[in-house]
């Protein structure tokens, strides 16, 4: 199966699922987004988020008030439960089978940029299963200097509580915080002209930021490799579920500063 790009055709039924989902999930949630502003109106923007929970995807458009298109595995289309409520949400479903996968999508993401919408992104690759913020994947970095649209650092608060990992049913009436961080343009890292060192670069400084945006702890590991003794180790150390913000100039400063 190729992937099915979110085209504008598809837009409308974005809207109205957002529309619809909007209210009901501020019904059973308190969902509060911080740093709106750094959202563009219109046209594209990459939201790079960390990705504690399950229920990420469905607060985060809710949070930023557009339609958000997010890259989702195609067996999701053979359960009857998901076949339509997921793309309705913006999911463009990609085959993972295969080594050409992540350019799939890859370019099915540049569409969606390129036709000036927003695209979600979660750099660690897969949920945390502890809580800790992992080393990132240079995907975000690529689509932002590939079509040139800003990457916004996102953290998100709250959803471990609500739907722990390999929790079935998320739990309501619970707080959950969405915060929206100082764009960061590709134009910044032009310094450096080696193309995968410009990446990890701009990764590196996604991973900071949203690192002070949720207070998580960081570790220099890929999460796909599993719980390591370093994690084990730092996650012994707890960290809060939503701890303090930091200050507006510090976690939220305007772009350009």
């Amino acid at each position: 199966m190729t992937a099915t790009i979110a085209a504008p055709e598809h837009a409308n039924l974005q809207t109205t699922a957002l529309s619809v989902m909007g209210p009901v999930f501020s019904f059973l949630w308190r969902i509060k987004a911080v740093g709106r502003d750094h959202l563009p109106i219109d046209g594209p923007a990459i939201l790079a988020a960390n990705h504690n929970s399950v229920i990420d995807s469905f607060f985060l458009p809710v949070a930023a008030g557009r339609p958000v298109s997010f890259v989702g595995k195609a067996e999701y289309l053979d359960d009857w439960k998901t076949r339509r409520l997921f793309p309705a949400l913006g999911m463009i479903p990609i085959d993972r089978s295969g080594g050409d996968a992540s350019a799939r999508a890859l370019d099915a993401a540049a569409t969606v940029l390129d036709g000036g919408s927003l695209f979600g992104i979660y750099p660690e690759g897969t949920r945390s299963r502890t809580g800790l913020l992992h080393k990132g994947h240079t995907g975000a970095a690529r689509l932002s200097v590939r079509t040139g649209a800003p990457i916004i650092p996102v953290g998100i608060l709250g959803t471990r509580a609500i739907q722990p990992p390999d929790s079935s049913l998320p739990k309501c009436f619970r707080p959950a915080e969405i915060r929206f961080g100082r764009p960061i343009y590709p134009a910044e890292s032009t310094s450096v002209t080696d193309a995968r060192l410009r990446f990890r670069q701009m990764t590196d400084e996604l991973m900071f930021e949203i690192r002070a945006l949720t207070g998580q702890q960081y570790i220099n590991e890929y999460a796909t490799k599993g719980k390591t003794a370093a994690a084990e180790t730092l996650q012994a150390t707890g960290t809060p579920e939503m701890p303090e913000r930091r200050s507006s100039a510090e976690v939220l400063r305007p772009a350009g500063t």
